[in-house]
């Protein structure tokens, strides 16, 4: 028998939590592994009425076969034999592009981080030299901040071009952006679900480290950081719930961090994974995958 749902993910620890809301609250489902699937693109037969992406798009950390892609491809199959997707190709296309993201945080009327995009390693000191320094350059596609480095001078961005130890990205799209001071040494991450406001964290950590997800399996490698519930001001969680809104995002966090300088939130990335805060009950008080699970539910009835 056909279950009610689908999941496609990548990573074989993070989604327990989610696995076990699952089967609380007795939704049968079907948790399909990315790295090993094909499809027929002849083939109408769907997995599921409705399917969920759990794609990370820091995959390619892992897997050099990386399958964001190709998890595009599929949903777009699936979607077009009739399968609700949430969280399917057109989300994945804005999740997989930095520069997407920021332009249409920017097309929304909220502020970002200045940044140049550029496609050749090259023209990196170029777009450089029409900013300030420090700078930071970041690849396209990244995740648990991967492909992020600081440069304090024209000098030290051209050495690192010299010397191939500048970031690079899947897709050979760079961004060259302002660094800019947190405010209190903090980033804010609001998680919406149904484009609603669900919860918001801030995340602390020392020194220049760009991982600052939340997520158990993300701080295994470095020192615990520090995640602290907040409830943002009202105008901050509606720009958030419009920019996860204008995306599509069925679930996902949208960042930001006050600019120290002026005063400024600047948005800067959205995450169509989330996977959560780590020890939910000890930071929020309660589990958000109970509430993923009811809001699931619900599109199921619709589909219906």
């Amino acid at each position: 028998m056909k279950p009610d749902l689908a999941v496609l993910y990548e990573h074989p620890q993070w989604f327990q939590p989610l696995w076990a809301a699952l089967e609380r609250h007795g939704v049968s489902y079907e948790a399909i592994r990315l790295s090993d699937h094909s499809f027929d693109p002849v083939s109408r037969a769907l997995p599921a009425p409705l399917v969920l992406s759990r794609v990370a798009m820091s995959s390619f950390l892992r897997e050099s076969e990386h399958g964001i892609f190709y998890a595009a491809s599929l949903f777009d199959h699936w979607a077009a034999n009739g399968a609700k997707v949430l969280n399917g190709a057109e989300i994945i296309a804005v999740d997989s592009s930095k520069a997407r993201q920021l332009s249409l945080i920017a097309r929304l009327g909220y502020a970002i981080p200045a940044t140049r995009i550029v496609h050749r390693k090259e023209d990196l000191v170029a777009a450089a030299r029409t900013m300030g320094w420090p700078l930071m350059v970041k690849a396209n596609i990244g995740g648990s901040g991967a492909g992020i480095a600081r440069y304090s001078s024209e000098e030290e961005l051209a050495a690192s071009i010299r010397d191939n130890t500048v970031p690079d990205s899947v897709d050979s799209v760079l961004l060259v952006q302002d660094y800019v001071p947190p405010r209190g040494g903090v980033i804010t991450r609001v998680e919406t679900l149904g484009g609603r406001f669900l919860y918001a964290i801030e995340v602390e950590s020392a020194g220049d480290s760009f991982d600052l997800c939340p997520a158990d399996a993300c701080a295994v490698a470095r020192g615990p950081i520090r995640m602290t519930a907040v409830t943002p001001p009202a105008e901050l969680i509606e720009a958030a719930e419009r920019i996860a809104r204008a995306t599509g995002l069925a679930v996902g966090g949208v960042e930001y961090l006050v600019d120290d300088r002026d005063g400024t939130p600047r948005f800067y990335d959205i995450n169509a994974l989330s996977n959560f805060v780590a020890k939910p009950l000890d930071v929020l008080g309660w589990d958000p995958h109970d509430r993923l699970v009811d809001y699931l539910q619900a599109v199921l009835e619709e589909t219906r």
